[in-house]
């Protein structure tokens, strides 16, 4: 028991000594002053004198900085894999209790040793970097609260799915890359292990999530349980070797991976599959609402500011949605007259009965994003200053994991360059798919959507490395949907329905804030939740069930996406009306993503600074 209370624990002392600067931009000097004076008790971790030059302040918070991100690496071995780091590649996180606490701790050290360094004549960059470091090690301690760990399986989250996603953002170079990722096989079971004992800690406290949400979760797993070894995505790295890898090798290399699947990995998915059934699917809560689990309205009320960066109340938001819906239908109802309907019900009415719009084949569905992407490209130096150098390809989604997926998602590539940033289309139920809003998605997906920014921030230079990676669901999301705009700002959407589907898809945004909130919050009802996405969207049912399911499982996620687009657009009109004949959209967009993801208070605060310095091309 100990174990399972010491994260809870630390979270309350931190903020018993911290809370006062939890959502400050800088350091209270009451707080840095208590900071400095704990760490320098013997015996106290981390303790140091703070530096005191210019230059010792600025060389000890790249360090201490370096030091971070190099603790997230070691501690996160699939995300160091994934940028391209193979220090790492034959680990797997640990995923128990203690070692969560762990980092809690380690965590607390960083913010008193961030205490430590006075910001003052540091350039405004490392002043952001500090910032945002501070935001996000507090945010961390924060969440403790509330135990995540104890739900740690969704059917967009979790080890069942992570592991053979994994797989894809591996490169296969050596016979040491396959011998580390024999050794990181063997260690599935661990892991496995580890999440199952944390699920069980969470029946024991109340926390899991909804019976049905488990029951996908169940499908995933059966999915890959069920499969021959050579037909599970762990055997992908086994069809074709690198050229230097020889006939012997490859013999030896191909028998030990499949021994790993066959004897640890399988086994380990078979056992996740009787725990689910046996054990997790009946202990699952009834409710779809996050309220329903102890301290369920507080622990919406974090998400919903960790999601939207603002200080927006439940309320609010939900009545932001039907405002949001109103507007979006007004506009809808236009190209509904325009197409010769007499409203928008009519026009909505006729869509599901029209088999040109609706895929008639995979490769149309996967053909039409590859055609609008593609014809987005040349237009993108009307929209920016700087591109980024890295490449976009489509993809389809895995068939293991099609079944419960949105209609397609992004995956950005490696640091290296040697993984393309990857469009993932859902081919599932492919006949079933409106093609009204490919084009919007399309943009929001890849360019200049989260292709093109999450590409800039990995490319940038002179800030520290967890910048490039930094994620914020309100500015990233928000940009996604800001790209679907400038599709219609450079002249695109020109088919009157693929018009409509943008409108569409900016309302079936606008709807998340309004069932999101309905079901988290006003305890609504899963079929409360279609019945409103049923009435005002033409959306099909396939997508309908997959979006309610996603915002009941991943509560308050999908609220970032509409209120940093609003607050963008919002920051675009200043920019408009106070820089007039000043103002260019290439300067306004760079100024936006050439920093990387940023909380959207912060995001205002440098709009506003460019703005009075006169509006002009951002420096880099």
């Amino acid at each position: 028991m100990m174990k399972k209370i010491a994260a809870s624990f630390l979270a309350v002392l931190l903020f018993s000594f911290y809370g006062s600067f939890a959502s400050a931009q800088t350091f209270p000097k009451s707080v840095q002053k208590q900071a400095e004076e704990r760490s320098s008790r013997p015996g106290t971790i981390n303790a140091q004198a703070a530096p005191q030059s210019l230059a010792d302040r600025q060389a000890a918070l790249k360090s201490l900085f370096a030091e971070i991100w190099q603790d997230r690496l070691e501690h996160d071995p699939e995300f160091a894999s994934s940028i391209g780091d193979k220090r790492y590649d034959d680990q797997l996180t640990d995923r128990s209790v203690a070692a969560y606490n762990e980092a809690l701790a380690r965590g607390r050290g960083y913010l008193i040793r961030l205490g430590q360094i006075d910001d003052t004549g540091m350039t405004a960059q490392e002043k952001l970097s500090r910032e945002l470091m501070v935001r996000e090690l507090v945010d961390q301690q924060e969440e403790a609260e509330f135990k995540p760990w104890e739900m740690p399986m969704t059917q967009f989250n979790g080890i069942q799915i992570d592991l053979p996603e994994l797989v894809s953002l591996l490169t296969f170079e050596t016979a040491k890359d396959y011998d580390d990722y024999t050794a990181r096989l063997n260690k599935i079971p661990v892991a496995i292990q580890q999440v199952t004992n944390n699920a069980m800690t969470g029946i024991e406290d109340q926390r899991v999530p909804p019976k049905y949400i488990l029951q996908k979760v169940l499908a995933q797993v059966n999915a890959i349980a069920s499969d021959k070894p050579e037909d599970t995505p762990f055997a992908q790295p086994l069809k074709r070797f690198p050229a230097g890898i020889s006939a012997a090798e490859q013999t030896r290399i191909r028998k030990e991976v499949m021994d790993a699947i066959q004897k640890k990995v399988l086994p380990a998915y078979q056992g996740l599959a009787r725990f689910l059934t046996k054990t997790y699917i009946p202990a699952g809560r009834t409710d779809p609402g996050i309220w329903a689990i102890p301290d369920g309205e507080k622990y919406y009320d974090f998400l919903v500011k960790q999601s939207t960066t603002t200080d927006l109340t439940p309320a609010q938001i939900h009545q932001i949605g039907l405002d949001q819906v109103a507007k979006d239908e007004a506009e809808m109802t236009g190209i509904a007259h325009k197409l010769g309907f007499k409203d928008l019900a009519a026009l909505r009415a006729s869509i599901p009965n029209n088999p040109k719009l609706h895929a008639q084949s995979p490769e149309q569905l996967l053909d039409l994003y590859k055609h609008y992407i593609d014809q987005m490209r040349p237009k993108l130096p009307e929209l920016f200053n700087h591109l980024p150098k890295a490449k976009l390809v489509v993809k389809t989604v895995p068939t293991y994991m099609q079944q419960d997926q949105t209609q397609a998602y992004y995956e950005q590539g490696s640091a290296d360059g040697k993984r393309p940033g990857a469009v993932y289309v859902n081919l599932y139920k492919y006949q079933n798919r409106l093609l009204t809003n490919v084009e919007s998605v399309s943009y929001h997906e890849g360019i200049p959507g989260h292709h093109l920014q999450i590409s800039i921030a990995q490319e940038m230079t002179g800030v520290p490395a967890f910048r490039r990676y930094t994620y914020y669901t309100a500015y990233t999301e928000g940009w996604g949907l800001y790209a679907e705009h400038l599709g219609k700002d450079i002249g695109f959407y020109q088919d009157p329905y693929q018009d409509y589907g943008r409108l569409e898809a900016d309302e079936w945004r606008a709807i998340r804030l309004v069932v999101d909130t309905g079901v988290h919050s006003m305890h609504w009802s899963r079929q409360q939740m279609i019945d409103y996405f049923r009435a005002h969207s033409s959306m099909d049912e396939t997508n309908i069930e997959e979006e309610v399911d996603r915002y009941i499982a991943w509560p308050a996620q999908a609220l970032g996406y509409k209120i940093g687009q609003m607050k963008i657009l919002e920051l675009r009109a200043k920019a408009k009306k106070e820089l007039g004949p000043k103002y260019d959209i290439r300067n306004f967009d760079d100024e936006v993503v050439d920093s990387g993801a940023l909380p959207l208070d912060i995001l205002e605060q440098r709009v506003d600074a460019w703005i009075n310095a006169g509006g002009g091309e951002p420096g880099r």
